[in-house]
């Protein structure tokens, strides 16, 4: 490849280069000890040297100089791997330089006219390159090619990133380079003549971490299922960590639970991932944690400013952050000062003059007649440029609306609007007036209606008016509603408690569903018309826990609390359909109804579902069980005396989950609760973690004492139910059971009264210093090992499923399954945008609603399964061309239900006949590949619909007259009595009948023998035995003919046929273009094949044979990768 020129002062320094062409202007230069004989000490030496210095020899041993006459200084110009290109490269400089060289008479200008062109055509080479996109494409091309031609993956396989690095191999380090792509960790070395690649697949990684050792002061490891890797020495360890982190998590998100996890659609397309859009996406999802933004929200800049602040009476230096609807301040010290301004809020955004005071300040004006000041912004005409431009399109976009708005209104009068109702009639008024109640929304929050009445009801009333003081006071210090500013003092005000009256409000304000609501006017209303009467699954669920949600409190004592509360549910599970409904959110809704009007409550719903906890309530519950994990490394750094004490944190965890699943809602008393709802909306879900942390803190000594999970539970349990609130009684009016423990009366401490405000205090101060950055990190990495316990959990379901089935190992079972897995996994990494597409949907498993995932199974396609059939059949498949007929045989057999995929149970099933039985059943097997349906009339376009679906246990008549009703009957029972009997029969089908084989079929079935035998070492033997039972049947099935007789096994079959004459139009299509008269005439039955196949000791001994499964999977996982690399890449070039 052509080479950005660059000097190089001695042309054959420590000779390591041989001039191998040379003219007046250039030098064609081999490395020295490439192409020599193998074993010299130079070649050895000059290639640890090229790794050791970075050198680029090592991969490009040839290289062309331009040499300019009486000059010691030359230039690279280029290199390649082989003397075919760089010749290339030397034929095109002879024809087209050469000639024009000679003519310049000052030699200085001879160099700089040839560095020109060089420059010229690397330009045209870059163009619509991705190195093109790099901040140094010249390197980047160089580590490009490498990576290629290390590797030999294909091109979509998309190279992202590369890091000089050392790999350990016990306490041997590798100096070598690290290569990230899309979808591997790539390493190569070579030192001292010693070699080193491997491939790590980013689906095979199931921790990534950072150790310490002696002698690696900071590493980072990678672990698989098989093995650990460790990499040091990087120049910048914690971007390399990072990036890391990144490209496996979305790997993973993108392998494993694309239907699940949200993910952006820039990263739904691998190959537009660089280097600059995983730092950009860092960002991006920093900020919608940080301020909860909409998960669909776009990062369009990022510049450092001060932002004026009133209440300080100064200036905040921090960082705007502005998205497709918002802006964002952050104060420089994370949550010290927080401002969100939605721009649908926003009247103007103006530059304004520029003082020695005031550098290049921009002044944003919003509705409640406010205006907030940003100075020091740097490149500030081109940030208002494109503010204003988004102001005007959403601006434009609430005229339009309100337009709208106010047409359908004039066109229609207002009317009230109903849910669906459940109940289908009516006996009485009673029960009309009832369900009338019950389906009218609410236009208030419900506990203006039902308030739970508390001791001290005078004393808390006080208590309220105070607050709201506070709050009023704080409100004119520092604003009201969305732009309001949050810093440590409303903090403060949140960990008291929020007054009842400004709840709603504020809950509202802080999670920003306020926003949603003024820009979805009418949505709610709709949605709750467009779910009327339907019903699902997640309309099922949430009817059955209706009645569960907070039943002490009056308000779900009541038919119209329950009403709302399923008009919410019902229309968010309408809304969400991937989410549908999940346990505990009926218990969230049912909080966030007492205190919010129900289109409120429906907003903020939205907002902790889909901003504040995301992937919590999918259908496999993944972000909460990430939580869980970051949770117990937050232990592990904050707790460490209680870390030590209980090693498996795994039980605290399994406690905690329900304080992330509902915030606490189902552990602590109900107003104790709600201020753990008001911290999770001001902080989000850092307020749970820190809360979490305080209440092991507040137990850590008894929990370290604990003996067991159950006690452990006790503790933390009797700790909750007592922790009480100003709003509550002082008392409990039943203070929890002492806790049981062998231990002494004196160990087991009195019952504590713990106030929920000091306790969100101490979870404050003393973990206050937990970031939103570092839980962002932290979900990151503890992802990647959520989601592959998943994959193990399904591995372990597969192969307990199918292992009474089969008489193959575990071990082998267990190492099928990882190349069935693989092989879906290599179209996922390589294959065009529809196969990936099928092959992702084929690996759900739907109920039989068809609405729900139950789990992941993998399934094959035709072009998967025949790439795994090469791998694994035992036997040579002769031509490939009959290969290739034999693998669609088996693909349309194993096919069973004849959607185009086959499970990994029957796949299992299929290879176990064939290494593992006996040699009945491997010749019964051979058999059915040679009848319908594996049989097709045209073998070139194995389509189904060309040959009758036919069971192999009995014979279906198909093709019947429409007109006759008591033949559909007929054969309608036999699909049902056919089905019935699959359901019973749990072991193999060894004694059921077969049908006959005709003279077509024999044919096949003795063509696929004579390729089965072709290339073993008893050949001749075989196919003097095999052309030695072809005649002996061939006789059989004339002497059938002749005698009109049949066999044993077709005595059924020929009772149909002369009670059903409609069963001749079936059987002319197995006959496959041979008239049914024809196929009367002859016939074979599998007992006759079998049996004429013993007579002879060759094919007995050959089907007998032990195979040795475990060296065939070992070759399968050495080639699978090449070879359907090799395919794939085939496939891209054709296409």
């Amino acid at each position: 490849m052509w080479l950005n020129p660059e000097e190089v002062l001695l042309k054959n320094a420590l000779k390591l280069w041989v001039t191998e062409r040379s003219n007046d202007f250039f030098l064609l230069q081999r490395r020295r000890g490439h192409g020599e004989p193998t074993g010299r000490i130079t070649g050895l030496l000059v290639g640890a040297l090229d790794t050791v210095l970075d050198s680029n020899a090592r991969v490009t041993p040839f290289r062309i100089l331009l040499q300019v006459p009486s000059s010691q200084i030359s230039w690279v110009i280029a290199s390649g791997a082989a003397i075919e290109e760089v010749n290339k490269h030397w034929d095109w400089l002879v024809h087209n330089l050469l000639h024009s060289l000679s003519v310049f008479e000052n030699k200085e200008d001879v160099a700089s006219f040839v560095k020109g062109k060089v420059k010229g055509l690397i330009a045209e080479e870059l163009r619509g390159r991705q190195a093109a996109q790099e901040e140094d494409p010249e390197k980047f091309r160089e580590a490009l090619l490498k990576f290629e031609l290390h590797f030999g993956l294909p091109s979509s396989e998309k190279l992202v990133t590369y890091y000089s690095c050392c790999c350990w191999k016990g306490r041997v380090p590798r100096q070598g380079f690290l290569y990230l792509s899309i979808n591997h960790m790539s390493f190569y070395s070579f030192l001292l003549g010693k070699e080193v690649k491997f491939v790590i697949p980013w689906a095979e990684m199931t921790r990534l971490e950072r150790v310490s050792t002696g002698l690696m002061t900071e590493a980072i490891r990678v672990s698989t299922r098989q093995r650990q890797r460790e990499f040091s020495m990087f120049l910048n360890r914690d971007e390399a960590f990072g990036v890391i982190g990144q490209l496996a998590d979305i790997a993973l998100r993108r392998l494993l639970d694309s239907e699940g996890l949200e993910l952006d659609r820039v990263l739904q397309q691998p190959t537009r991932i660089t280097k600059r859009i995983l730092e950009e996406q860092a960002i991006r999802e920093y900020v919608l944690a940080l301020f909860r933004l909409p998960r669909a929200e776009k990062l369009h800049e990022v510049a450092s400013c001060s932002l004026w602040t009133p209440h300080s009476r100064s200036h905040t230096a921090g960082t705007l952050y502005t998205t497709d609807s918002y802006l964002c301040f952050s104060s420089r010290e994370e949550g010290s000062c927080i401002l969100i301004i939605p721009l649908s809020e926003v009247l103007s955004i103006e530059k304004a003059e520029s003082t020695s005071l005031l550098p290049n300040p921009v002044i944003v004006s919003v509705r409640t007649k406010k205006a907030f000041q940003l100075i020091e912004l740097q490149d500030r005409n081109e940030l208002v440029e494109s503010l204003n431009s988004r102001l005007r399109s959403i601006q434009w976009k609430q005229s339009m609306f309100r337009s709208r708005k106010d047409g359908k209104r004039s066109m229609s009068a207002p009317t009230p609007y109903y849910t669906f109702y459940y109940d289908t009639g009516f006996s009485d008024e009673e029960e009309k007036e009832e369900q009338v109640l019950r389906n009218t929304v609410n236009s208030e929050a419900l506990m203006t209606a039902f308030h739970q009445s508390q001791p001290g009801a005078n004393g808390n009333k006080s208590m309220e008016q105070v607050k709201e003081q506070l709050w009023e006071d704080h409100f004119l210090e520092f604003g009201r509603g969305v732009h309001m500013f949050r810093t440590e003092k409303i903090q403060r005000l949140v960990a008291m408690g929020i007054p009842e009256s400004l709840r709603g409000e504020l809950w509202m304000t802080l999670s920003d569903a306020s926003s949603e609501l003024e820009s979805h006017q009418g949505y709610y209303t709709n949605l709750v018309q467009k779910s009327m009467g339907q019903s699902s699954l997640a309309t099922e669920e949430i009817e059955r826990d209706l009645h569960r949600s907070l039943p002490d409190h009056p308000a779900f004592q009541n038919p119209t609390g329950i009403a709302a509360l399923r008009r919410v549910l019902t229309a968010y599970a309408h809304r969400n359909p991937k989410i549908g409904y999940c346990q505990s959110m009926n218990i969230l809704a049912s909080v966030l109804l007492l205190y919010a009007k129900e289109e409120e409550a429906f907003w903020l719903l939205v907002a902790v579902c889909e901003r504040m906890l995301p992937d919590y309530f999918n259908r496999r519950v993944i972000g909460a069980q990430v939580d869980q994990s970051v949770f117990e490394e937050l232990i592990r750094e904050r707790l460490p005396e209680l870390a030590e004490h209980v090693p498996d944190l795994s039980s605290l965890s399994s406690v905690s989950l329900s304080w992330f699943l509902t915030l606490f809602l189902s552990v602590l008393p109900f107003h104790s609760a709600v201020c753990v709802v008001d911290c999770f909306f001001f902080h989000g879900i850092r307020a749970i973690f820190q809360l979490g942390l305080a209440a092991l803190e507040a137990n850590a000594a008894q929990l370290s004492a604990s003996t067991d999970d159950g006690q452990a539970l006790m503790i933390l349990t009797s700790f909750l139910d007592q922790v009480g609130s100003e709003e509550s009684s002082c008392v409990p009016s039943s203070p929890p059971a002492a806790l049981e423990t062998s231990s002494s009366d004196a160990d087991v401490p009195a019952v504590r009264h713990t106030n929920i405000t000091d306790l969100i205090n101490q979870s404050y101060e003393k973990f206050g210093d937990l970031s939103v950055r570092h839980i962002e990190r932290l979900r990151c990495r503890h992802r990647i090992q959520v989601l592959q316990a998943h994959e193990d959990t399904a591995k372990e379901n597969a192969l307990r499923v199918v292992t009474p089935d089969v008489s193959m190992s575990p071990e082998n079972l267990a190492d099928v399954y990882d190349l069935f897995k693989t092989e879906h996994f290599i179209s996922l990494y390589w294959g065009d945008s529809s196969s990936v597409a099928a092959a992702e949907a084929a690996a759900w498993h739907h109920g039989d609603s068809g609405c729900s995932y139950i789990e992941r199974q993998y399934r094959l396609d035709r072009p998967q399964f025949k790439s795994l059939y090469g791998l694994l059949v035992p036997w040579p498949g002769g031509s490939n061309q009959h290969a290739d007929t034999l693998a669609n045989r088996t693909f349309a057999l194993l096919d069973q239900d004849r959607k185009n995929l086959v499970t990994f149970r029957e796949f299992a099933g299929w290879l176990d006949t064939l290494y593992c039985e006996e040699l009945n059943e491997k010749i019964r097997l051979l058999y059915r590949l040679h009848i319908p349906p594996a049989l097709t009339e045209s073998e070139d376009d194995p389509s189904l619909m060309k040959s009758p679906l036919m069971s192999t246990n009995r014979p279906l008549y198909v093709n019947l007259p429409s007109d006759v009703e008591d033949e559909v009957k007929d054969y309608q029972e036999q699909l049902k009595q056919m089905l019935q009997d699959l359901a019973k029969e749990k072991e193999k089908d060894v004694e059921k009948p077969l049908p006959l084989m005709n003279q077509r079929e024999f044919i096949q079935f003795c063509k696929t023998l004579y390729g089965m035998f072709h290339g073993d070492p008893e050949e001749n033997e075989l196919f003097q035995a095999i052309a030695t039972v072809t005649s002996l049947v061939l006789q059989i099935g004339e002497v059938g003919h002749r005698g009109h007789s049949s066999g044993s096994e077709v005595t059924s079959q020929e009772e149909a046929r002369e009670a059903d004459p409609t069963q001749v139009a079936a059987d002319d299509g197995n006959g496959g273009g041979t008239s049914s008269a024809a196929e009367s005439e002859w016939t074979v039955s599998y007992a006759q094949i079998l049996a004429s196949l013993l007579t002879e000791q060759a094919l007995v001994q050959f089907f007998e044979k032990p195979l040795d499964l475990s060296t065939k999977i070992a070759e399968a996982k050495e080639k699978q990768y090449h070879q359907r690399a090799g395919l794939l890449t085939l496939q891209q070039r054709t296409s």
